[in-house]
């Protein structure tokens, strides 16, 4: 008889991988959960998160599911009631109303570690998952039944089946030579939160500039976070301000539609970049989240698509005998059915990018007729916002 430590490892206890243990917390899988630091529990409660999500509705449901969801607290969440979008020419523009869609919101504005606090406080209750913290894996062995960790502290680990839910730059995605293309957009994503003058009711908002995109998502307390993609010598310019500086730098090209700002966290910066992973599955490992796949920001649907792979995943593995969940022709179901969704999404980001970042004159004109159009027909509106509300 074969001897494991566990059914399944899942490396990495971020968003992801915390999701995919309780999605399986009601099987009788036998799940140990590998992250090398201890989450952040507890904070000053005056104090933001500089990463905020914007949830979707497939994914709101789905932590719901799984028990995260009733976890956050409500003065934490921002709903959002309406999206608007500006082109780089006037009177190009489009909105998407939640009224108009026939729902409450569109998504829901959540810190990362509001979100991180609930689904660690959820796994406190899972009988089925162990939680091994402070500790990073050094080397994986995958043989023709198990795959087997060593770790740092000089143990191992043996399990049918490995999960790499570790990040972007995936450690489990190199050890098993999953190759990777990687398309640097030579942009940033700078950054920060703001407390506005003026009420955003709720209201997101947009602009595609000739060489930027920047975004403003409501948050709770009549605050917003801004993510500005730019390329680095914008980037250098808003790391380089003061705090006053940066505040009427960014409100302005704003249109100061919410009045003057305060900065209340301070700006970072991270590199923007897409990544496609032709096979993310593989036999006794599979990945999810950032491993599998990253987009571009500009319709805050990276988050929305790691939840994908959580739904998908926790249902073809609740499907099979304990003893298959490592097999190949089992996973290549989860690899399938994924692949539509996210080469979709990763199209529509990648095209809406290298669309206006250019400054090409016959498609700059395209590119804000084709904005104006789309506000003018509404069912092609409800569409496109369905569409993003049940990714």
């Amino acid at each position: 008889m074969k001897s494991y430590d566990a059914d399944l490892i899942i490396v990495g206890g971020g968003l992801v991988g915390a999701a995919l243990a309780l999605a399986l917390k009601n099987t009788t899988l036998d799940i140990i959960l590998l992250e090398g630091r201890e989450p952040q529990l507890d904070w000053p409660l005056a104090s933001w998160d500089q990463r905020v999500y914007a949830i979707s509705r497939a994914s709101r449901r789905l932590l719901t599911d799984i028990g995260a969801w009733p976890l956050t607290r409500p003065e934490r969440l921002c709903p959002v009631s309406a999206m608007r979008i500006a082109g780089d020419q006037p009177h190009s523009r489009l909105e998407f109303a939640a009224l108009e869609s026939g729902v409450d919101e569109l998504a829901f504005i959540v810190e990362n570690r509001e979100l991180q606090r609930a689904l660690w406080l959820a796994l406190a209750q899972c009988s089925n998952v162990r939680v091994i913290t402070g500790v990073s894996a050094q080397g994986l062995e995958i043989s023709a039944d198990a795959a087997q960790l060593s770790l740092d502290n000089g143990s191992t680990l043996k399990a049918k089946l490995l999960i790499g839910a570790d990040g972007a730059n995936s450690w489990v995605r190199q050890q098993r030579d999953m190759p990777a293309s990687a398309k640097s957009y030579e942009q940033y994503g700078v950054v920060a939160n703001f407390a506005c003058e003026k009420p955003h009711y709720g209201v997101a908002q947009q602009w595609f500039m000739p060489d930027d995109i920047l975004a403003w998502l409501p948050l709770p307390d009549q605050q917003m976070s801004m993510v500005w993609s730019c390329y680095q010598d914008r980037r250098d310019e808003l790391l380089g301000l003061s705090a006053d500086q940066l505040a009427a730098r960014v409100s302005l090209a704003g249109q100061s539609s919410l009045g003057s700002l305060k900065l209340i966290t301070p700006p970072a910066a991270f590199p923007l970049k897409l990544t496609q992973v032709p096979q993310i599955a593989r036999s006794r490992v599979a990945l999810v989240g950032d491993a599998a796949h990253t987009v571009h920001p500009l319709a805050g649907q990276g988050v929305n698509l790691g939840f994908g792979d959580v739904a998908e995943l926790a249902k073809v593995l609740a499907s099979v005998h304990p003893e298959r969940i490592g097999d190949a022709l089992v996973l290549r179901r989860y690899e399938r059915a994924r692949r539509e969704s996210v080469l979709l999404m990763q199209t529509v980001c990648d095209g809406l990018q290298s669309l206006f970042n250019n400054h090409n004159p016959i498609l700059k004109s395209l590119r804000n007729i084709g904005l104006s159009m789309t506000d003018s027909v509404p069912w092609i509106k409800r569409q496109l916002i369905r569409h993003a509300m049940d990714s």
